[in-house]
C-alpha cells in the first residue's frame, strides 16, 4: 500500500478528484505509533491553500479506505543553512524568514492541525533543560479534530517530534481577548 494505490483510490473519488487534479503529492510517510499508524501526505507549498479546500472531505475518506490509520496533510519545506563567514559557497541571497529552522517548524505545527487553529504557544524548560511546547488550540475546533479517535491529538504529537524532533503537548482553550 502506498502512493500507488493511493493515487488509484483518489482516481475513482470523482468529487475530491474534480477539486484537487491540479495538487500534486511530493512524499508520502508512514508512521507506526504507539496506538495507530499514521500516514504523512507531502505536497508543495504553493499548492497547500488548494489542497486544504478540500482536506477535512478528503482526510475523512482516506480513513475509511485505509482503516484505523490517521492521515495528516503537510506542505514539503526546505531549511536553508544558517549563513555563515566559514561557508565555502556563501549564498549570493539573503535566506528569508520562511526558510530558516523556527518558520518551518512552526509551519509544520500548522499544516498538522489545520482544521483547527493555534490561540497560543509556550515552551517549558524543565531542569534537565529538556524545552516541551505546550501549543494551546482553538476550544471551538475540539470536535473537529477528536472526530476520528481520541488519540488523534497524541498521533499529531508523535508525528511533530518524528519530523522535527520536538516534544510538543496540545490542550484546548478557548479565546480569551
Amino acid at each position: 500500500m502506498g502512493l500507488i494505490t493511493l493515487l488509484r483510490y483518489l482516481s475513482f473519488n470523482i468529487s475530491v478528484t474534480k477539486k484537487i487534479s491540479s495538487t500534486l503529492i511530493t512524499t508520502l510517510q508512514f508512521f507506526s505509533l504507539r496506538y495507530v499508524q499514521c500516514i504523512a501526505i507531502f505536497v508543495p507549498v504553493p499548492l497547500l491553500r488548494s489542497f486544504q479546500r478540500v482536506q477535512q472531505r478528503l482526510v475523512r475518506e482516506l480513513e475509511k479506505k485505509f482503516s484505523g490509520k490517521h492521515v495528516v496533510v503537510i506542505a514539503q519545506r526546505r531549511i536553508l543553512p544558517k549563513p555563515t563567514r566559514k561557508m565555502k559557497h556563501p549564498p549570493k541571497q539573503k535566506r528569508p524568514r520562511s526558510r530558516t529552522l523556527t518558520a518551518v517548524h512552526d509551519a509544520i505545527l500548522e499544516d498538522l492541525v489545520y482544521p483547527a487553529e493555534i490561540v497560543g504557544k509556550r515552551i517549558r524548560v524543565r531542569l534537565d533543560s529538556s524545552r516541551l511546547i505546550k501549543v494551546h488550540l482553538d476550544k471551538a475546533q475540539q470536535t473537529n479534530i477528536e472526530h476520528k479517535a481520541s488519540y488523534q491529538v497524541e498521533t499529531f504529537a508523535a508525528v511533530y517530534k518524528k519530523l522535527t524532533g520536538k516534544d510538543v503537548t496540545f490542550e484546548f482553550r478557548e479565546i480569551i481577548f
